[in-house]
């Protein structure tokens, strides 16, 4: 951006996938895209919208593999990702992954058949190990699974981010119990959400966009600011008919009107990610 033609964004977009050309799908990818979303092309993304920081979540579409984030990592320090890892992963690579800028462990879970038994001694290693390198766990998982896994994982005392406002049954709305469940979660301290995705069922559950809305209020009024973290979900896999980077933005005004209020969520969002207090706007 020229310094005449800045825009005033999020300081951080916390979730957004991003691949290169010939990457390996896995055999259950549930899509395979014909085209490359990649580190910079997320950064231009970032840069048009006036967002100085993101970072990359762990897409299962391409599971262990996580190498071309990794790289991304070393090459743009405005970044920071999650992986995908086996839960026999060891120490030295846990470490080795943290100082190239890998700050958690995503747990793809959503709409999975059978869950890894999270009681096994690598899967409890794995968390623990976590937990020691003050990284954390990432997870992707339906609504009414939620608060069960949940509580096994932040039962290790590792830090917990919950994908996309938790996928709560949407009929009952904030009754929901799985809603319900997660604010209790919210409460034990070592657990925080993502107000993310909420444009991947806009027909069947909320086409004014009412119900995001209603979570990120009702989440806003018990926890502040300290609890919530934005991403875009771009580049909206399944979806890119449907959004936009644009569209994203607008949607976290929708959701967050006061623009102090989005600036602090910001901050939260660069403190867990980036381990540090966010910047002062003259170093942007």
């Amino acid at each position: 951006m020229s310094a005449g033609h800045e825009v005033a964004g999020p300081l951080i977009d916390c979730h957004a996938h991003v691949w290169g050309p010939g990457m390996p799908f896995v055999s259950t990818a549930w899509k395979r895209p014909n085209y490359v979303y990649s580190a910079e092309d997320f950064l231009a993304d970032l840069d048009a919208h006036g967002v100085r920081f993101g970072v990359i979540a762990a897409a299962s579409l391409f599971g262990t593999y996580n190498d071309y984030s990794i790289r991304a990592l070393r090459k743009h320090k405005r970044l920071r990702a999650t992986a995908i890892v086996d839960p026999d992963v060891d120490l030295y690579t846990l470490e080795a992954m943290k100082a190239d800028g890998i700050v958690g462990v995503r747990l793809q879970w959503f709409l999975r058949k059978e869950l890894p038994d999270i009681g096994s001694d690598d899967f409890q290693r794995m968390c623990y190990r976590i937990r020691d390198l003050d990284m954390h766990v990432h997870l992707n998982i339906e609504g009414h699974r939620l608060v069960e896994v949940a509580s096994k994982l932040m039962d290790t005392g590792v830090k917990l981010a919950i994908d996309h406002f938790g996928w709560h049954d949407p009929a009952p709305r904030l009754a929901a119990a799985s809603y319900q469940g997660m604010l209790k979660l919210l409460d034990r301290g070592n657990a925080w959400v993502k107000i993310s995705s909420g444009f991947r069922h806009p027909d069947e559950h909320f086409p004014d966009w009412s119900l995001p809305v209603e979570y990120t209020q009702d989440l806003l009024r018990r926890f502040g600011t300290e609890k919530l973290l934005w991403g875009s979900d771009a580049p909206f896999v399944g979806h890119e008919h449907a959004a936009s980077y644009g569209m994203a933005i607008e949607r976290l005004k929708l959701c967050v009107p006061d623009e102090e209020v989005r600036k602090r969520i910001g901050e939260n969002g660069y403190r867990f990610y980036f381990g540090a207090p966010p910047p002062e706007p003259s170093d942007l």
